[in-house]
């Protein structure tokens, strides 16, 4: 195999992925259709958090190419598409920025090439979505003329302890030469490369992952809510249970999930279970109906601290501390301190910001929350301070020792009462 390869997608799971293949010798065509993104990757410039400026200039040095151009695809030994795929209408799969970029591979797509879809997706999807577009734009004929596989991609932001070379990585080709030539391409970056026996069982594994998580988050916050009416501290309950060196894994409450995986792929399990069989899967329904709860819960607990201080929700000031949908990282996608913003806004707080991560914080209804830059300063400001994610740069009891009220959604909090 010659090294040359095109990865549709220069977000958090492409640029990555395209720093690895860079190191390992590859040619690397950086395709994307923001022409923003083009160009700042061109000017050195990183857009995602796992990856310094000084990371792409690296990458530019080694012949890394950002480009709008999809002409690239002609010159490539393999395409791997890794684009976003959001919920669309009712909750139902958005694929069509899968389908685009398949188009755009199919329309150059190099003889005996590959293409890996690692986009997060419902069962089927490789097969009954991507193949057909492919051999019909093409001419060719997957599994003879092309190679097809399915490799889900496995990033964790903001965690530098796994990235794409130390993470093991899943195949499931189309055919057994299709899943042999993945696995070559996949090898010469990646350590460890395990191979499943076909498409629809390597797409149904990144589904499972996220779904465990899912339905385990909301397990235990569920039992955050109950242990908080029962006057038994949650936490306290975790770090015993999590004592035991078998049959328990630690999960922990907080005021909802985000990002793009737990939120939305459970979602696409659930949508091909019902559209194929025809009935639900209860416990990733049941899961998601809980966890959207908590960002109410968190301003029902908000007014209740507020109200232990003899002050009103209506009117008292509230700072949010951490915005983003977790710790050290600036991405808000899915974050639930949007909806928790809003169901304090809907009850008349006032409601103000600070993350070191974030400078425009902008709610979905268009209403812009004001950022405070001088932490001590709103401190002394606010009637009650909510801590949705506790970045590194927080002094956490400081935090709580200055501030007049303090409501805790991520257990650092030294008082138990203080914790959600």
């Amino acid at each position: 195999m010659s090294k040359v390869v095109t990865i549709v997608g220069q977000g958090y799971v492409g640029l990555p992925l395209a720093q690895e293949a860079v190191r390992a010798g590859w040619k690397v065509f950086g395709l994307d259709a923001s022409e923003l993104v083009v160009a700042k990757l061109n000017a050195g410039e990183s857009h995602v958090d796992d990856l310094t400026d000084d990371d792409v200039k690296e990458m530019i040095e080694n012949g890394y190419v950002a480009t709008k151009d999809p002409s690239c695809i002609r010159d490539s030994d393999v395409s791997v598409i890794c684009v976003p795929t959001p919920l669309g209408v009712a909750g139902a799969p958005d694929l069509g920025a899968v389908e685009s970029a398949t188009r755009s591979v199919g329309e150059n797509l190099k003889q005996g090439s590959l293409v890996v879809l690692e986009s997060t997706t419902y069962p089927g999807t490789t097969e009954d979505i991507c193949i057909p577009i492919l051999e019909a734009i093409s001419g060719k004929r997957a599994g003879r003329d092309f190679y097809v596989s399915f490799s889900p991609e496995r990033v964790n932001p903001g965690f530098p302890e796994y990235g794409i070379k130390n993470t093991p990585k899943l195949v499931g080709g189309l055919n057994e030469a299709s899943t042999e030539k993945t696995v070559e391409f996949y090898s010469t970056f990646v350590d460890e490369v395990v191979p499943l026996s076909g498409v629809k069982e390597a797409e149904t594994a990144k589904l499972l992952e996220n779904t465990f998580r899912h339905v385990n988050i909301a397990l235990v916050n569920e039992m955050a809510r109950v242990c908080h009416e029962l006057d038994i501290d949650i936490w306290e309950v975790i770090r015993g249970a999590a004592t035991k060196p078998f049959g328990f894994m630690r999960f922990t409450p907080g005021a909802g999930v985000g990002g793009h995986c737990i939120p939305i792929d459970p979602n696409y399990l659930s949508y091909e279970v019902r559209r194929r069989l025809g009935y639900p899967l209860r416990f990733v329904e049941l899961a998601q109906e809980i966890n959207n709860t908590m960002p109410e819960y968190v301003v029902d607990r908000a007014a209740e601290r507020l109200n232990s201080e003899q002050k009103a929700i209506s009117s008292s000031t509230v700072l949010l501390l951490g915005v983003t949908y977790k710790p050290n990282i600036a991405d808000q996608r899915e974050s639930p301190s949007r909806p928790v913003a809003t169901g304090l806004l809907k009850r008349g707080a006032n409601v103000i910001f600070h993350d070191p991560f974030v400078s425009n914080w902008d709610l979905e209804n268009g209403d812009k929350l004001d950022r405070v830059d001088n932490l001590d300063e709103a401190l002394q400001k606010a009637d009650l301070v909510v801590m949705l994610q506790a970045h590194s740069s927080y002094d956490v009891p400081a935090l709580e020792a200055n501030a007049k009220a303090f409501l805790d959604t991520t257990g650092r909090s030294l008082e138990a009462a203080n914790r959600i």
